[in-house]
């Protein structure tokens, strides 16, 4: 299933939803549907930028298994990072941001 995030500041952004949910998670926002306000852009990519800081940190756990937390075949140099997943939706947020306006999905 897919997600199409929007914004004013930039163009429409398709993601699968499998992959959508850590990050929104983060945020604390629901999967389905919703907005981060231009009031909260702030705080939402401070937010992500602090999980993808953490994802860098951490080592990778579960060698030995053979998906990864998105629920993707790992094969080898086919893992694509939680970083590499959110850069797209934080330059969104920060388009946004600067033209103070919001990102929503599921409306």
């Amino acid at each position: 299933m897919l997600i199409t995030f929007k914004s004013k500041a930039a163009a429409d952004l398709l993601m699968y939803k499998t992959h959508a949910k850590p990050l929104l998670d983060t945020l604390g926002k629901d999967v389905d549907q919703g907005i981060i306000t231009a009031e909260d852009m702030a705080a939402a990519i401070a937010a992500l930028e602090n999980e993808i800081a953490l994802s860098k940190r951490q080592p990778a756990i579960d060698q030995d298994d053979s998906k990864d937390s998105y629920g993707d075949d790992l094969e080898s140099g086919k893992q694509v990072s939680s970083s590499a997943r959110a850069f797209p939706l934080l330059e969104m947020m920060r388009a946004a941001q600067k033209e103070n306006t919001f990102v929503m999905w599921g409306v």
